[in-house]
């Protein structure tokens, strides 16, 4: 779908009922040309006629329905694309991370309750406190947060589709309990917060992991692999043995700007190879703001 600046909304003026009633009208026609110029007529007026195409959504003609909701989701998404751009313009490195992923993935499911998926976040953490003593080892709180996340919550990496789009969302990920490594790492960290852990997120090539640090010991825990704890060796053997020579940034936590611009590289280059071009133009737009 593509994103129309809201600029080029047609008019201020409200729709006259007779003009609400012949645009409806032609907008189920059965020709897919008198269709596609009436839905981009109406989408010309911007967001002002959501409310008016809401007023469809129990209407007894089963196009009248879809078409209008279809609009309305478009319409919708064009505000939240304006409003992530904006965030990514506005916000520094250290922009708020949950902030930004739930603002991204509502580019694409722009009426999902993200207060609900904040609640469910707080309800992973909350049920974990009882369990992590703040004295305990390294390994063992890590043990027990790894076990919920992937053994009782079943948090997985997705083997099997690893380049599907919905992994990249949070939403999604949350919903599934699959994703890819950065987004299943972002769930790890979003819980890690709200427990008060040090868990930073490390930009691997090819891969991403998190990093515990303290002074009671520092681990990498590939949540990509249930939460498989690694060394810094271990990463360094990965690089190696993925023909990566170690660099001073490997090891480096991402900042949480550099993260969400991760996120956006790999759906840029998933919507590029899936030919789905307005969605790769999107995803431009975001790489552009967020490398400022």
């Amino acid at each position: 779908m593509a994103m129309n600046p809201q600029s080029s909304k047609e008019s201020a003026r409200p729709l006259l009922q007779t003009e609400q009633a012949a645009l409806i009208n032609l907008l189920i026609d059965d020709d897919p040309a008198i269709y596609h110029s009436i839905r981009e007529k109406i989408l010309s007026y911007g967001a002002d006629v959501i409310p008016w195409l809401r007023t469809f959504h129990l209407d007894s003609d089963p196009a009248t329905r879809r078409r209008t909701q279809e609009i309305i989701t478009t319409l919708e998404r064009q505000q939240f694309d304006s409003a992530f751009l904006g965030f990514c313009l506005k916000q520094g490195e250290d922009l708020d991370l949950e902030d930004g992923v739930f603002l991204l993935a509502r580019t694409q499911y722009p009426n999902i309750n993200v207060v609900a998926y904040r609640a469910l976040l707080d309800s992973f953490a909350q049920d974990l406190k009882a369990k992590i003593g703040l004295r305990n080892p390294p390994e063992t709180t890590l043990g027990t947060v790894n076990e919920h996340l992937f053994e009782h919550l079943t948090f997985r990496g997705n083997e099997e589709n690893y380049y599907d789009p919905e992994n990249s969302y949070l939403n999604r990920v949350m919903d599934r309990r699959i994703g890819n490594p950065i987004s299943i790492c972002i769930i790890y960290m979003l819980v890690a917060r709200r427990l008060g852990l040090p868990i930073t997120g490390i930009g691997l090539p090819g891969h991403f992991v998190c990093r515990f640090q303290s002074p009671m010991g520092e681990f990498y825990i590939d949540t990509f692999n249930r939460g498989k704890l690694l060394t810094k060796a271990d990463c360094i053997k990965f690089l190696h043995d993925s023909n990566h020579t170690l660099q001073e940034g490997h090891l480096i936590p991402l900042s949480p700007r550099r993260m969400l611009l991760r996120i956006c590289a790999n759906l840029h280059q998933i919507y590029s190879q899936t030919d789905l071009s307005p969605e790769v133009s999107r995803f431009q737009r975001y790489l552009v703001a967020l490398a400022k």
